[in-house]
């Protein structure tokens, strides 16, 4: 066991190396390593990221609207069951009446009566994940000819487990939009978001992700148009109110990209944006065929410009003004281009870690450290002599490979994986007692230094070994079923353990090796 090639001398060096070098961006500023790269890039830039608990941040929980997200769903019936009725050329008497929880619509003729039914049955489906019997929506009839849409129960539910799922991914893009924010995006619940984001406020967030985001292109009403077709609308130009046609023309879903811009002409911030190929060619078509009429950009249902469309606007790509603020209009165009939300949002929890809190945390957790390895320390060196410096020594160099791992690996170190740390210090030195416990024991059989040392090193190995392995499964269970800050404490359990079966066994035994032969000692141990 004492015995080293050459090859596995390097490796070991090497690996020991690497760790220090992956490690290095923990110790340098930004800037440091900017210069130092602008040179010749041999400088990793991957560098640990401090969790919400050390850094700072905030942690604030979204929950879906769920009267805004009914009303939505109204809204969207009422609009197809007017599609079918206009689609097989059928008159209802009175309009489509809008309920609380569905809408109504009454058609005297026999004949036309059952010719939609069938077109209306098809707006109900199955609700998934429950009994086959169970509907999205209920169709009834009475004898004079009115039919009540009725969303049930169920299919509320399903539309609000859906939103929330979409609205997590969206949450995500538009908080992470460059993907260097380590921040934590949650479904809660079967309604709720939680968004924990190291170095933001609670209002950063906000900004980021709040707000639907539901971008469409419709006309502006002329006068004399059916009410049923036409909405009033409030405008952010003039503060005043604009009747727009009810109907999409294009929709903002069509987006592919969405940047904020200063307007060469006036200087102010706008928001310049692309269509996919859908929407190019439908908004190339409606600025054709509307030349001189006034064309409406509503957002969340505010008009925010309503420019006359001059000529065919080709090629899909377009501007937005609104008397935006640079930053207002980065973070609109951040909306826009990672999609709307399904439903609103309403902010029902928000907290705030100040940074002074977190560096308190740090300072609390160096002190831990240091005062765990230097008593460790002490422990090896007056328990084993020599062998409790060699300890130390891999104990340090299993510290840094620990860091160099999760540089690498760009995991988020938090208070709890600071405890990780301090815990893999006692296992790390603890395969070291198993070992010199080993070596001790050879030694007083009789057999020589070597012998022993050789003896002591070959059979503890499988009892380090089951050892390591069973804490390692216990670490993998914590991250696998944990959450938040348990996940923090178990990657550094695991990583600790991994480069500790390296430090404490590997290592240990190679320096133990150079001892030998530089010394000779005549016994370890005594």
């Amino acid at each position: 066991m004492l015995r080293f090639s050459f090859f596995k001398t390097l490796s070991i060096l090497f690996t020991c190396f690497l760790g220090a070098y992956l490690t290095l961006p923990n110790f340098l500023s930004k800037e440091q390593i900017r210069k130092a790269n602008s040179y010749l890039s041999i400088v990793p830039t991957g560098a640990i990221v401090l969790g919400l608990d050390l850094q700072g941040g905030a942690h604030v929980a979204f929950e879906v609207d769920k009267a805004d997200l009914a009303k939505k769903e109204v809204e969207q019936l009422r609009d197809d069951v007017r599609r079918i009725l206009r689609d097989q050329q059928v008159a209802s008497v009175g309009g489509i009446a809008i309920q609380p929880r569905g809408v109504q619509v009454r058609i005297a003729d026999e004949t036309a009566r059952a010719k939609v039914l069938p077109k209306f049955n098809q707006l109900s489906r199955p609700v998934a994940g429950s009994a086959s019997d169970t509907n999205s929506l209920n169709i009834t009839q009475s004898p004079q000819g009115t039919i009540q849409f009725q969303i049930t129960e169920a299919g509320l539910e399903e539309k609000i487990r859906n939103a929330v799922d979409k609205a997590r991914q969206v949450f995500e893009k538009r908080i992470n939009p460059d993907g260097t924010l380590e921040a934590s995006v949650q479904r809660q619940g079967a309604d709720r978001i939680l968004i924990q984001a190291p170095g933001l406020t609670a209002e950063r967030i906000e900004a980021s992700v709040g707000g639907v985001a539901k971008l469409e292109f419709k006309m502006v009403a002329n006068q004399g148009a059916e009410s049923n077709d036409v909405e009033s609308l409030p405008s952010k130009e003039d503060g005043g109110r604009i009747t727009v046609e009810r109907r999409v023309l294009v929709q903002g879903e069509d987006l592919t990209g969405a940047e904020s811009a200063l307007d060469q002409k006036n200087g102010q911030a706008v928001i310049n944006f692309r269509f996919n190929q859908r929407g190019a060619a439908q908004f190339a078509r409606v600025t054709a065929e509307n030349i001189g009429k006034p064309f409406a950009i509503v957002l969340d249902g505010v008009v925010i410009s309503a420019p006359v469309i001059n000529g065919v606007i080709p090629g899909g790509q377009g501007q937005i003004s609104g008397r935006f603020t640079m930053e207002s209009a980065t973070a609109l165009a951040t909306q826009l281009r990672f999609g709307a939300l399904p439903a609103k949002f309403t902010v029902v929890e928000r907290r705030s870690v100040g940074a002074g809190l977190g560096q308190d945390a740090i300072e609390g957790g160096k002190l831990a450290a240091a005062v765990a390895s230097v008593l460790v320390v002490v422990f090896m060196i007056v328990s084993y002599g020599i062998l409790g410096v060699i300890a130390a020594l891999a104990l340090g160099v299993n510290v840094i490979l620990i860091f160099g791992l999760m540089s690498l690996l760009g995991a988020t170190l938090t208070l709890p994986g600071i405890a990780g740390i301090i815990l893999t210090m006692g296992v790390a030195v603890d395969a070291n007692v198993l070992v010199y416990e080993r070596i001790r024991e050879e030694q007083r059989l009789g057999r020589s230094v070597i012998s022993a040392l050789d003896a002591g090193f070959a059979r503890a190995f499988s009892t380090i070994i089951d050892a390591n392995v069973t804490t390692f499964i216990a670490g993998g269970v914590l991250f696998i079923v944990g959450s938040g800050t348990v996940k923090g404490f178990a990657v550094t359990l695991c990583l600790g353990i991994i480069t500790t079966v390296f430090t404490a066994f590997t290592l240990t035994s190679l320096i133990t090796a150079w001892w030998y032969r530089w010394f000779r000692p005549k016994t370890v141990l005594a």
